[in-house]
């Protein structure tokens, strides 16, 4: 039924069926729209945070799935998540969200409209992009993502939302998938890729859980910062080798290549190291919104 592509990084390149994201995708929004029919989750002022989380996972599974077909070029893909940010700004004007955010040191900014119409789209472009770019390894994809998830969902729980039920039917099932990526048995593509980023994005913006999300993905922000300045500055792209047991890279132009950087590692144990770095930023995040 899927697309089968080649694993770079084992040996013989097994074929693996690709785009198994769409599972998630379908299944989600099944389960979404069912809270919705079951008046789980009550609309505000008739809009259903059931109803705009499935249309932003839609449009993230639909972004990926041209992205498999068409071959999108970054500079389309990454304005492209503009749109789904629509739903989301109704909705956090007529559930009357903050549009102030507490920084470190900063204190309390209020971006008043701004915060609508300037921050939520750039929320929602920056994380889409930047979990989409963090790829290329058995489990990146998808237990990264993972790890936030939880942390958001826990976080909710621990300021008493009552969004545990939102989320999770699909993060259990994303779990399942993570454990057959990490053994190499799936990839779940850029659907996959495309709609957990924008689900992650989605959900801080109905939890308000804002800082947060931002704390949380900094790892991802940064190893999106060190491709595009190696490509914009260096004009090149990062790329590790495989010798056929651990990977290895000369140069540091992403997060992955920094880690393998003269430093030969079997494939577990980057996203291992991965993994745990972005479980201390999410436990960081649950601690800044917590205290």
């Amino acid at each position: 039924m899927f697309p089968r592509v080649p694993d770079q990084h084992k040996v013989g390149k097994p074929l693996i069926p690709n785009g198994l994201g769409v599972i998630y995708v379908l299944f989600t929004s099944v389960y979404l729209f069912s809270l919705y029919f079951l008046g789980v989750a009550k609309p505000v002022n008739g809009v259903s945070a059931p109803l705009t989380l499935a249309v932003c996972i839609l449009f993230g599974g639909f972004m990926g799935l041209l992205d498999d077909w068409m071959d999108l070029k970054w500079r389309y893909k990454a304005f492209m998540p503009l749109i789904a940010a629509l739903p989301l700004v109704y909705l956090a004007r007529e559930y009357g969200l903050r549009t102030s955010i507490s920084l470190p040191f900063a204190g309390m900014i209020d971006f008043s409209s701004a915060y609508y119409f300037v921050i939520i789209p750039l929320i929602v472009m920056m994380v889409t992009n930047t979990v989409n770019q963090l790829g290329g390894l058995n489990g990146l994809e998808t237990a990264c993502p993972a790890i936030v998830l939880v942390g958001l969902l826990g976080t909710s729980e621990l300021l008493l939302q009552p969004y545990f039920t939102l989320m999770l039917g699909p993060l259990l099932l994303w779990i399942a998938l993570s454990v057959l990526n990490i053994r190499g048995k799936i990839f779940v593509g850029n659907s996959g890729s495309f709609a957990i980023g924008m689900t992650i994005a989605a959900f801080a913006v109905i939890t308000d859980l804002k800082l947060g999300l931002v704390v949380s993905i900094l790892p991802y922000v940064f190893n999106s910062i060190l491709i595009l300045l190696t490509v914009f500055l260096v004009g090149k792209k990062a790329n590790v080798s495989f010798d056929g047991k651990n990977l290895v890279s000369d140069h540091r132009r992403s997060l992955i290549t920094l880690i393998t950087y003269k430093r030969p590692l079997a494939e577990r144990s980057v996203v291992a190291i991965i993994s745990s770095l972005i479980g201390v930023f999410t436990v960081l995040a649950i601690l800044v919104e917590i205290f």
